[in-house]
């Protein structure tokens, strides 16, 4: 296959969105990750080092080629403190919550004329 998309989870707790995706024999170099209008996008490829010489494949499941996946990004998420991991194949991006100045939800008074 010459694009594939890979598996990914997405969750959210009281103080973070988090999604983890499945990059099972991709190098690290080869993921980038940007913001952009409002989208999460995740982009990369996942090169094929199997040799046919003298090998006769049954199948093939794997896959391998350009990926691409896009997650919009929810709008009390901090887009400038969006944290990247990636460790034994997961890309694990995590979104944290803006929050108000001093923690609580503000009050507005309704003026009058």
């Amino acid at each position: 296959a010459d694009w594939f998309a890979p598996r990914a989870d997405a969750s959210v707790s009281p103080d973070f969105y988090e999604i983890a995706m499945e990059l099972p024999g991709v190098s690290q170099e080869e993921i980038d990750i940007a913001v952009q209008d409002g989208m999460l996008v995740v982009t990369g490829e996942k090169r094929s080092e199997h040799e046919e010489t003298g090998k006769s494949y049954f199948f093939s499941e794997r896959e391998y080629g350009a990926f691409q996946r896009a997650f919009r990004i929810p709008p009390d998420a901090d887009q400038e403190a969006i944290d990247a991991e990636f460790r034994n194949g997961v890309l694990t991006l995590r979104l944290p919550k803006m929050r108000a100045a001093n923690g609580h939800a503000r009050k507005v008074q309704i003026r009058q004329p």
